[in-house]
C-alpha cells in the first residue's frame, strides 16, 4: 500500500435541482441533495484541493463547474491513500452524470461523481472508509495538504 495521501473525497450539498453545463461534457440534472466527487493528485494534492475549494476560479476540472455555482455547499473532504478507482468503486451512490471526473478512467468507473440522495450524514458515517481499507483521513488535520480554505 502506499504510504502518501494520492485521492480525495470532497462531499457536497446541492441546494434544489439544478441543471448545469460541465464543459465539453454536456449538460446535467443534479437532484437537490448530498453528492461525494472521488478524485486525485500524484503530486501537489493539497493544492489541488485548495483549488477546487476555491470560490473564483477558471474552470479546469468537472468538479470545478459545479463548486464555484452559489448553491453547492462543500461538507467535508477526505484524503485516501488507495488509488481514486478502487475508492470511487467502493463509494456507493448513483451517478447522475457520466464520465463526470472520469474522462480519462480506464477502470470503469462510470462517473467519480455520485449522487448520494438527502441523508449525507448517515451515508457519511456509513461509507466513511471503502471495504478492506484504513487509510481515510479527514483533511481539516495534519494531513499532508497544508490549511484548506474555508467556503462560506
Amino acid at each position: 500500500m502506499n504510504n502518501t495521501f494520492q485521492t480525495y473525497q470532497i462531499f457536497f450539498s446541492v441546494e434544489g435541482r439544478r441543471y448545469l453545463a460541465i464543459g465539453k461534457l454536456g449538460v446535467f440534472d443534479f437532484p437537490a441533495g448530498d453528492y461525494v466527487y472521488t478524485g486525485s493528485a500524484r503530486k501537489n494534492l493539497g493544492k489541488r484541493i485548495a483549488r477546487h475549494l476555491a470560490p473564483e476560479k477558471t474552470c479546469k476540472w468537472h468538479i470545478d463547474y459545479l463548486l464555484t455555482s452559489t448553491w453547492a455547499h462543500v461538507t467535508a473532504v477526505y484524503l485516501w491513500r488507495e488509488k481514486e478507482c478502487r475508492v470511487n468503486q467502493q463509494t456507493a451512490g448513483a451517478i447522475v452524470a457520466p464520465r463526470f471526473g472520469a474522462s480519462d478512467c480506464r477502470a470503469g468507473c462510470g462517473s467519480h461523481l455520485k449522487y448520494l440522495g438527502t441523508s449525507f450524514s448517515d451515508y457519511r458515517d456509513a461509507t466513511r472508509r471503502p471495504r478492506n481499507t484504513t487509510s481515510a483521513k479527514p483533511a481539516n488535520s495534519t494531513a499532508n495538504t497544508g490549511p484548506l480554505p474555508n467556503r462560506t
